[in-house]
């Protein structure tokens, strides 16, 4: 089973690219995490360029997406919801409309931010998206406040209960998958 990580931040030490690393290590047995970094290359949705080729980062991001059992996506918060690359790259995958790599597509969404909300103003935004794009939003966001002391040298998160909700997070999403 082949979980899509995406980090909606292009900052190469962010901390959601380290919630997706801590992800890893909870992970159910016969699952992988396989992160996809090519958030920063897709170009701004363009309605009049869906008749023609798409741009090459965006046929990156949609067989990687189609190609994957599910997504889990970890977003930062900027301005109070999700950040416009994100958002950018999400209505890219949901065309064309109701036939878009995300529509029946198992997500779970998490969140980390040195605030001490973690993001859960980022994260109720993304559901609500990622619902109206047709996926199939799993359980409860997963909130990491204060991730700039969260975190091990390994990427593992320091706290047990945002451990273990990370964990139920992936099982609840892998069970999905498998029922």
């Amino acid at each position: 089973m082949e979980i899509l990580g995406i980090a909606g931040s292009v900052r190469a030490q962010s901390f959601n690219r380290r919630l997706l690393a801590a992800a890893r290590h909870e992970l159910p047995d016969g699952a992988r995490l396989v992160p996809w970094d090519g958030l920063a290359s897709v170009p701004p949705f363009d309605e009049d360029a869906e008749d023609g080729p798409v741009p090459p980062a965006v046929a990156a991001l949609r067989e990687a997406i189609g190609s994957a059992t599910a997504l889990l996506i970890a977003t930062p918060e900027y301005n109070g919801s999700v950040p416009g690359q994100l958002k950018n790259a999400l209505d890219w995958a949901s065309r064309p409309y109701g036939a878009g790599v995300l529509t029946g597509k198992p997500v779970a969404v998490v969140g980390a931010s040195p605030g001490p909300r973690g993001a859960a103003a980022a994260q109720e935004d993304l559901r609500r998206v990622l619902t109206t794009a047709g996926a199939a939003v799993i359980g409860a966001p997963l909130a990491v406040g204060q991730a700039f002391r969260r975190f091990d040298e390994h990427d593992r998160l320091l706290d047990h209960e945002l451990r273990a909700g990370l964990a139920g997070v992936l099982a609840e999403l892998t069970g999905r998958v498998a029922a």
